[in-house]
């Protein structure tokens, strides 16, 4: 966080520099992990222009384990000499000793031991010399000192073979004042909130620049999709969306309507810019369970446009669509929806609430409220909320909005007709009804059987009278 210790004490700091820091050196002189001063440099810089950051990279020798190891206690030849008494000994004892095959054979290579294979008991090793210098010892501490240019590089190369030292790449940030530098640090607004704007605070508050040129990890899923969603859309990714091995693929396609959809995808058209994107052909041929019954109405509007001349028309559907949800008290994996679509001259965004709200009223639901919402498929949009007395929350029952027109022109219906479209669902309009609490004893292996057998067929509103007839 940008207004951590960290972050605090590194403004500081840069206040009373004369210049800038460097991060490593900063990260040494506090006593902390260089990627925490690291952490602190971005989270300042994505606050504006507090900071300047330059990166820049140095090559540096350090030590390695073994290296560290010999830099405490002597290298492995210097420790093989110091265990040679004056009267020598055994090869064979020596050979057990920690150091013992590696350091005998650079204290014989360096002159300071030798072997006396003439005794009784065995080969037996003598020292040569009466004191040695530990010249690896010595030039792992200049290393470990900071002071790896005081070597040769064939000394360098050496220590290196030996593993003992090893060259390593450090990245660090030069960091200098900005043209808006503080001590003091504001955060910075992520999101525009209704209350910041009904308040009038968002006028005195700092927001947070919006990165227009961020690249996002494009999933590789997706299938012909005449409702204008991309191919690399997340809703279309495998974690959200069950896709078939068999048929994996649709082979019969109207292929001059996919034309058009690609055309409109790739390049725009109809009044759409498109989504400048490479539209595959491969990925429309993919097989998936349907998550929305929206794909039954894209199939009759299109059979609708091939009847000429037009006649207004309307459609009706409840079926099963399939989602990778995660079960929980209003959520399945396999629920229901009911479909609305309604083709005709002049349809506006009041025909379809009127509707909407006509629906509901003769279940006797009459606590809805309409929300503003996207879809790629529809312009205006709008999300439908139903209150549950049981759950105490307001539950969004249905999604709604008029077709796009780049939508709808592709399939050859004309300019001037407009079409309202309605998905709703089934089964939490049932729990208000029933005054259930969980969608799994609605639907599933955990309904009670005598639930069903008390409740009606189908209820309506309707005088006692009535239903006895």
């Amino acid at each position: 966080m940008a207004d951590g210790p960290v972050a605090e004490l590194l403004l500081r700091r840069l206040e009373a520099a004369d210049g800038g820091l460097d991060s490593a050196e900063l990260a040494a002189e506090m006593g902390v992990e260089h990627q925490a001063v690291v952490g602190a440099v971005k989270s300042l810089q994505a606050l504006g222009e507090i900071i300047e950051a330059e990166l820049r990279s140095t090559k540096r020798w350090e030590l390695t384990a073994e290296g560290e190891e010999i830099d405490r206690e002597g290298s492995h030849e210097a420790r093989v000499f110091h265990s040679i008494p004056p009267d020598g000994l055994a090869q064979s004892e020596l050979m057990r000793l920690p150091s013992g095959k590696v350091g005998f054979s650079k204290a014989m290579s360096n002159k300071w031991i030798r072997v006396d294979k003439s005794t009784a008991e065995g080969p037996r090793v003598f020292r040569v010399v009466d004191s040695i210098e530990d010249e690896v010892q010595r030039r792992l501490q200049l290393v470990r000192h900071g002071q790896a240019e005081k070597l040769g590089e064939k000394e360098r190369s050496e220590l290196k073979k030996r593993k003992l030292l090893t060259e390593v790449t450090l990245k660090t940030y030069w960091v200098s004042k900005g043209s808006a530098f503080s001590i003091s640090i504001s955060k910075q607004e992520s999101e525009l909130s209704p209350e910041m704007i009904s308040s009038g605070s968002w006028r005195d508050r700092p927001f947070k620049p919006y990165n227009f040129s961020a690249h996002g990890v494009l999933p590789d899923s997706g299938h012909l999709h005449p409702l204008l969603k991309p191919q690399q859309h997340p809703a279309r990714d495998q974690h959200d969306t069950f896709f078939l091995k068999d048929p994996a693929e649709a082979l019969q396609l109207p292929m001059d309507y996919v034309h058009r959809v690609k055309r409109t995808h790739s390049q725009g058209g109809y009044g759409s810019q498109g989504y400048k994107y490479n539209w595959k052909l491969d990925e429309a041929r993919k097989n998936l369970l349907r998550t929305h019954t929206t794909a039954a109405s894209a199939r009759a509007l299109y059979r609708l446009a091939q009847k000429k001349p037009f006649k207004p028309a309307k459609y009706f559907s409840i079926d099963r669509v399939f989602r990778n949800e995660t079960l929980d008290a209003t959520h399945l994996a396999e629920f229901h929806q009911i479909e609305g679509v309604v083709a005709d001259h002049g349809l506006t965004l009041g025909h379809l609430m009127g509707i909407l709200r006509e629906f509901f009223i003769k279940l006797g639901i009459t606590q809805l409220r309409f929300k503003p919402a996207y879809n790629p498929y529809t312009e205006p949009s709008m999300e439908v909320f139903s209150y549950h007395q049981g759950l105490k929350k307001w539950v969004e029952v249905g999604n709604s909005g008029l077709f796009r027109p780049e939508m709808l022109l592709p399939m050859g219906l004309p300019e001037n007709v407009s079409v309202i479209a309605w998905g709703l669902s089934l089964e939490r309009p049932t729990m208000i009804k029933y005054g259930i609490n969980n969608i799994r004893e609605l639907v599933g292996h955990k309904v009670n059987l005598q639930m069903v057998y008390d409740s009606p067929l189908c209820r309506l509103d309707a005088e006692q009278e009535s239903l006895k007839t």
